[in-house]
């Protein structure tokens, strides 16, 4: 099974290729669209998506196929949904609750994030 990662890599250089066609390059900017990916290169759309495939594992309302396919793509991406060695749930949800916390004070966060961050402390107490 091709790595979806590299194929969406493929793509996008084709897109930027001056000895592309353009119908080659729409057809690679609709393949991309369809694998979920962008035609932007660049580390913080990476993040994003990624981020995207980390709330699929943790949402109760996703499907087995749908977390299966997160926990491919986030492991292609070199992450991993185990918690490390010795990290127990409280640890971990403390952890989160701090990101949360740590996202209302960065200047680089949202309005839109920020306000979901409130809201999350909120409906967990610690706020």
């Amino acid at each position: 099974m091709s790595d979806p990662t590299r194929v969406a890599a493929g793509l996008k250089a084709a897109i930027h290729n001056p000895n592309v066609s353009e119908e080659a390059k729409e057809r690679a900017v609709d393949r991309l669209e369809n694998m979920g990916s962008s035609t932007e290169t660049g580390g913080i759309e990476t993040n994003r998506q990624l981020g995207g495939y980390k709330a699929t594992l943790s949402n109760p309302n996703t499907s087995e196929q749908a977390k299966a396919h997160a926990r491919e793509v986030l492991g292609a991406a070199g992450y991993s949904d185990v918690r490390g060695e010795g990290v127990t749930e409280e640890e971990h949800n403390t952890r989160v609750l701090a990101g949360y916390k740590a996202a209302l004070h960065n200047p680089r966060v949202s309005a839109e994030a920020k306000q979901h961050a409130e809201e999350f402390l909120r409906a967990n107490g610690a706020l």
